[in-house]
Formats: structure tokens, sequence, C-alpha cells
């Protein structure tokens, strides 16, 4: 069954990474909810982008972690996207201490994020993100090569799953990535028909804004598959 993951909680319902927004993903129905980690003067902080992290008003990662770690959210997974390089001990450090790292995918854009979370904690779940062309660039992988890169990475066990721009997923590389022995995530459709054609390829979580009404079209997708 395909996942239905909470873009910084319910972003399309309440700003993003914010406890209203997570409280709106819950009575969704999100299975996992993502939020972004970034560091500001030494304090980690839930922000999407630079920008807004600047502006201050920022929601602290241990009260996330605190909100997150209460009873309504139980069973629900955490997607913790670290948008750099630098803060991933006290990442690892913060999750464990509200009890949360057997709940968190561990993911990024950056591969020495990711590097760095697998050499502090082995068994930490984790993913490495892959954008658009110029977030390709940045990691020098071109529009060519970038998949031969990131399946041989997965292949080898330096990333643990792999989450796309859901513009990147094919059925080739879908079976390349299932041999590979780990799962495809997308992010971020809101369209109902999207999420159906990439559950049909069979992608593990799907990234919305909006759970509401993605976790309905979940489970025709599954009666479909079931039939």
């Amino acid at each position: 069954m395909t996942l239905v993951i909470g873009h910084g909680g319910a972003s399309a319902v309440a700003p993003a990474n914010t406890l209203r927004s997570f409280d709106a993903a819950a009575d969704a129905g999100a299975d996992m909810i993502e939020f972004d980690v970034r560091s500001r003067r030494g304090e980690l902080v839930l922000a999407h982008g630079a920008r807004a992290m600047l502006r201050g008003g920022c929601l602290a990662l241990d009260d996330a972690l605190d909100h997150l770690g209460r009873p309504r959210f139980a069973g629900i997974g955490l997607n913790v996207d670290v948008k750099g390089p630098g803060y991933e001990r006290r990442t690892l450090v913060a999750l464990r201490s509200h009890g949360l790292t057997d709940r968190a995918l561990v993911s990024s854009q950056c591969p020495a994020v990711i590097d760095r979370v697998r050499e502090l904690d082995r068994g930490a779940a984790t993913a490495i993100s892959v954008g658009g062309p110029i977030a390709r660039r940045a990691r020098s992988w071109s529009r060519q090569s970038w998949r031969t890169a990131v399946v041989a990475a997965l292949r080898s066990g330096r990333f643990g799953d792999l989450m796309l721009q859901h513009r990147l997923v094919d059925a080739e590389l879908m079976a390349a990535v299932e041999r590979a022995g780990c799962r495809v995530y997308a992010w971020t459709v809101d369209d109902a028909r999207l999420f159906g054609r990439l559950a049909a390829l069979g992608v593990a979580g799907i990234v919305t804004g909006d759970p509401r009404g993605l976790a309905g079209e979940r489970s025709l997708v599954g009666i479909a598959a079931a039939g």
C-alpha cells in the first residue's frame, strides 16, 4: 500500500512545519509527516527554505518532536528532511531523546548528509532525495548520469531508499531500484489521478500538501490492485 506523506504536515491546509499543520495531517489520515530541519544560530529549527528561516518564528525541532511524540501521532512515521550538512549528530540525538528514532526516515538532497547519518547510526533509515535539474547539477549529476550513479549507490548500501521529484519516476527506474532492494518515494503530488498512476507503479510513498483527498485515493488504488 502506498503511504500518504504530509508535506510539512499538511501544507495546503495550514502553514508548513507548524504544530497546526501536523495536527491537520493526523486528522487527514496521513501515514507519515515530512518536515524540514535547518540550523539557525546554533538551534535546530523547522524551515523549508533559508528565507523562511531568516524571517524567524520557526518551530524548534525539540518542540516539534515533543508534539509528534504524543499519543495522537502514534503509528505515524516521520520523514526528517535535513537541508544541509553539519548538524546530523544533533538531529539524531534529538530523535533519540524523544524516542522517535524507530519512526524516522532521514532524507536529504545532500549525499554528504546521508553519508554522515549512516556513519553515526548504521541502523538509521535513510533516503537520498533527488530533485530538478538545478539540484542535480549542484551534486554534479548530469541529466544522463544521475540514475546510474544513484542506483549504484543504492546497490552498494550507501543510501537506504530513494526520494524523487515525481516527474523523475518511471517504470524503468522503479525496476532498477527494486532490484537494488530499495524503495522509491515521490514528491510532491496533490492530484489524485497522478497519485493513482504513481501508486500503480509501486511507489512506496507519496508526499502531498493535502493528505485529505489522497488518503481515500490510496484505498481505491489498493482495491483496484487486489481485484
